[in-house]
């Protein structure tokens, strides 16, 4: 509640083994967390995490939720693994007190090995009033783009390093013209071959950068101007030019997310048991 200065911790009753990855803050109340694996469960809270209500359950063996974005304060979207073939896709239309799955139509149809990753909560991002693009990994590692809110998508081939589970996007970002994916091997965690990308055309096309990150890196996040800032289990980098060239900002091990406040300047990274507050140079 003070800019991530002091933390409480709280363990949910009757959800302490679960393994929540996925997280959307509205501001310093109201927040949406959902977990991975099955069953899977969507909570809110309205008083800054003291209480918490379900307001989405599903017991099916495969589920598997891997992130959670909103365009505004009512209308957001939860994607997971796919069942039966189609990527599972939720729509909230109410702020997130309610859940439904889109028709099985509507759901991206995605290839054997194809899945993706709650590795740091960003491989969707939902932009503009009706965009989202959801990344996927796997033996298959694609983008995922819709116009209209999810009724429609269509695929972006990226070449980025995949045809292994543990291979592909972890995460992607977007600013403006300007997108950003990484990823790699998370089981080779020092090997950086085709684990980032960058376009400056809307996705349309994409360009290996000239010096590339450290390894694998599980989270992109755009900061401001040209600066971008990716972490993963082997490190911290930060480009300044629109991913064109990366910088070791740091060896810091464990680390699976980073995210910038929405309005100010902190900029926070966590995993490993620690939350960690980064400096970029102007």
């Amino acid at each position: 509640m003070d800019g991530g200065l002091t933390w409480k911790f709280k363990q949910l009753e009757n959800f302490e083994g679960v393994d929540f990855r996925c997280l959307y803050a509205f501001d310093s109340l109201q927040a949406i967390v959902a977990n991975a694996g099955s069953p899977a469960a969507i909570l809110k809270t309205i008083d800054g995490g003291k209480t918490w209500k379900e307001v989405y359950r599903n017991n099916a063996t495969e589920i598997f939720l891997d992130g959670i974005d909103f365009w505004n304060s009512k209308e957001g979207m939860i994607y997971g693994d796919p069942i039966d073939g189609r990527m599972v896709i939720l729509r909230s239309a109410d702020g997130g007190e309610s859940w439904s799955e889109m028709a099985e139509e509507s759901r991206p149809k995605l290839e054997k090995g194809e899945a993706s990753f709650a590795a740091s909560g960003t491989g969707i991002r939902c932009y503009g009033d009706k965009k989202v693009v959801v990344a996927t990994g796997g033996v298959v590692s694609r983008l995922w783009i819709s116009n209209n809110k999810g009724v429609d998508w269509f695929p972006k081939e990226i070449p980025i390093v995949q045809g292994k589970n543990s291979t592909g996007i972890f995460s992607v970002a977007i600013n403006r013209k300007q997108w950003i994916v990484v990823g790699g091997d998370y089981l080779a965690d020092s090997l950086n071959w085709k684990s980032a990308f960058y376009s400056g055309n809307d996705g349309s096309t994409w360009s290996a950068p000239k010096t590339t990150v450290g390894g694998y890196r599980s989270c992109v996040e755009f900061i401001s101007g040209k600066k971008w800032i990716v972490v993963g289990q082997g490190g911290m980098d930060a480009s300044y030019d629109n991913g064109m060239n990366w910088k070791k900002l740091s060896d810091e091990k464990g680390l699976h997310v980073v995210r910038r406040s929405r309005g100010g300047k902190k900029i926070l990274a966590a995993g490993n048991g620690k939350i960690v507050v980064v400096e970029l140079q102007e």
